[in-house]
This record gives structure tokens, sequence and C-alpha cells, in this order.
């Protein structure tokens, strides 16, 4: 009775970690869908954004309950990065063109976007790859394979255009080579490698709206009817928020139109104008709890797999953060980074709870084997 009891223990305890680990990015999300109530008084992104939580929520608690380990098959992950491959290249065939970027496919009531499951697959693979050969990290040669899986997805972003996505794949490589061990001198000759592709894409792939861009970053001022409309006006939504902020449906740069893409691109300023620093430190504390706990799984974890996952999903969502609030701030050009949770839209809601899922029933396998080990279930 003693053994029956400790399992019925273990697996309440079990499902309260699910619940727990649900709440921060929950509250994310209904921090962005109040501002987007506000703003969507004509659209309908609040209602649409209701359905997509549903949905998120429902394959989180899925995956959450899942066994994650036919993942770690190598033809798995292979087959999921191959589908991802395949389905950027369809985009150029039947995708449809939003502000001038082939991302997505439209299916009437939604969009999808690919290159928000594409960031999962890469952190798989990557995590597949790297957990083998940590201890040889410092062999260009693996530094040059792990570089090479995430080739072609950055180069069909890049000439969708998606230079935003693109970024954050890039970055996301970086991280988990950081987090394998990678020496500090091979991290400097890939910051050099780094400068000499931004000098030849300067010169040869960004168009002319991008270098605009780009240049309005040293000199915010310098065009705010043009190229730095968008930030300029950030940085007043921003400003005019002060402590407390203007009050929730008050923000009057969303809700009167002055800032483009409020929804999704520059969801934190819109919500800083109307909740304030106050609200800004909320937003800071629901991602470091998200994050925390990510980082605290990657420690006691099963395997380097589940370690390189776990803290590839945090450098996920860190990176996005960082990128969309330096961003909202003035502090990077305008590349279009979502906020995670709080922006708009159905990939990005979808892909980011089933990521978080995954990462959960990792969290709990490793939990279930030490209190096994221990003797507490059987």
């Amino acid at each position: 009775m003693s053994a029956l009891a400790n399992i019925f223990n273990y697996k309440n305890s079990r499902q309260r970690r699910i619940v727990s680990w649900f709440i921060p990015p929950f509250l994310l999300v209904l921090a962005g869908m109040i501002t987007m109530n506000e703003i969507g008084q004509v659209n309908d992104f609040f209602t649409k954004q209701v359905v997509w939580l549903l949905v998120a929520g429902l394959v989180y608690f899925v995956l959450a309950n899942y066994d994650h380990r036919p993942l770690r098959r190598q033809g798995i992950i292979l087959g999921l990065y191959g589908f991802i491959v395949v389905t950027l290249l369809a985009l150029f065939a039947i995708g449809s063109a939003f502000q001038g970027a082939q991302s997505w496919f439209d299916v009437g009531f939604f969009a999808i976007q690919p290159a928000d499951p594409a960031k999962i697959v890469i952190i798989l693979i990557l995590a597949k790859y790297l957990s083998r050969r940590h201890i040889e990290i410092a062999s260009l040669r693996h530094v040059l394979v792990s570089f090479l899986y995430v080739v072609p997805i950055v180069g069909l972003l890049i000439i969708q255009p998606d230079f935003g996505s693109a970024m954050v794949v890039l970055a996301v490589w970086l991280a988990m080579l950081i987090v394998s061990g990678i020496p500090f001198k091979r991290l400097l000759m890939l910051a050099a490698i780094g400068v000499s592709l931004l000098a030849f894409a300067w010169n040869f792939v960004f168009l002319d709206y991008q270098q605009d861009r780009i240049k309005t970053f040293f000199d915010p001022y310098a065009d705010i009817s043009g190229t730095g409309y968008n930030v300029y006006q950030s940085l007043v939504a921003v400003s005019a928020g002060g402590v407390m902020g203007r009050g929730v449906g008050e923000g009057t740069q969303s809700r009167l139109g002055f800032l483009p893409e409020s929804e999704t691109d520059f969801i934190f300023a819109s919500f800083v104008e109307e909740w304030g620093i106050v609200g800004a430190m909320i937003v800071f504390a629901l991602f470091s709890i998200i994050i925390y706990r990510l980082v605290r799984a990657a420690r006691i974890a099963e395997s380097n797999f589940e370690a390189l996952y776990l803290l590839g999903f945090a450098s996920l969502i860190l990176i996005h953060f960082a990128l969309h609030v330096s961003i909202n701030l003035g502090l990077l050009p305008a590349t279009g980074i979502t906020l995670s949770f709080m922006s708009y839209g159905g990939s990005h809601l979808i892909t980011l709870f089933a990521g978080l899922g995954l990462a959960v029933t990792m969290s709990n396998r490793a939990r279930y084997q030490a209190t096994k080990e221990l003797g507490f279930v059987e």
C-alpha cells in the first residue's frame, strides 16, 4: 500500500508541476491579449488569440504528458528536419506574401508561419548532434558540421526575406555551442566570421529598406516620418507609460494607430504605455521564472540531449525577449521580432507551448528517475 501511495503522490505532484509551469506563460499571453483587445477595436486579434491559446494549451498538456524519449532517435529528428526544410521550400511555390516576405501559408481563417516550428526543430537536431560530441566540441569540424544543419534553414529564411527569424536561428545555434563548452578562441573566430558575413550581406544581400533600418538605428530621429517612424513611435509609447502607465485601454499610441504592428513587433511598447515600469517589471519577472525553471531542469536532466534541449529552448525565449525589448527601446534596428507568448500569432503561440510541453515532460522524467533511484516509486 505504501508503494501505491508513493506512486499516487508522485503522479499528483507531476500534474501540479505541469500546471505550475503553465501559469507564467499563460499570464504573459493574457497580458498580451488585454493589450490587443484595446488595440483591435476593428480587427479581431483578441478573438483569434483566444482560439490560439486554447489550441496551444491543449498541445502543451498533451506533450507535457508525452514520453519524449522517441525524440532521441536520430531518424525521427532527421525526419522532422527534412519536413521543415521541404515546408520552407514550399513557401516559394504556394506561400503568401505579407509585407514583402514570402513567409506564410494562408489557409483562410488563419495563416501558418513555418519559421516558428523550424526554431524548435533546430534546437532538437543540435541537441542530438552536440549531446554526443560535447567533449569534442573544441574540434573545428564539429562546429562546422553543426553549422551545416543551420545553413539550409537560415538561407531559406533570408531568401523570403525574414532576417529577424534568420538572426534568431543563428543566435540559438551560437548559444547552444556556448552551453556545449566551445572554447573561447573558437568564439572569437566565429565573431570574426560573423563580422565578415555582415559586411558581405550589407553590400550584396540587404535591400535598400533594410539598410535604411540599420542606418536609422544609429540616428533614430533622422527620418521619423519614414524609416525611423516605428521605432520613434515605440519610444514615445514607452516614455509615455511612466511608472504606473496610462491605464488599460488608455494607450494613445496603440489605440489611435500611431504605433504600427502594435499587436506583434511592438507589443512590449504597447503594454508598457498602459502598464508603465511596474508592468514591465512584472513581464521581466515572468520571463525570468520561465528561463530559471528551464535552466534548473537542465541541471538534473536525464541525459545530455535533454539538457541541451532545455538550455536551447531557454536560449530561444531569452533571445526573442532581449531582441524584442531592445528594438522597442530603440537599442536595435527594427527587424520584426515578436515577444514570446505576448505577441499575436497562432504559429508562434502553438510552437512555444509545444516546446514548453516537451521541456516539462523532460523535467518530469528526470525527477521520476531521481525519485525511483531513491526508492520512492517503483
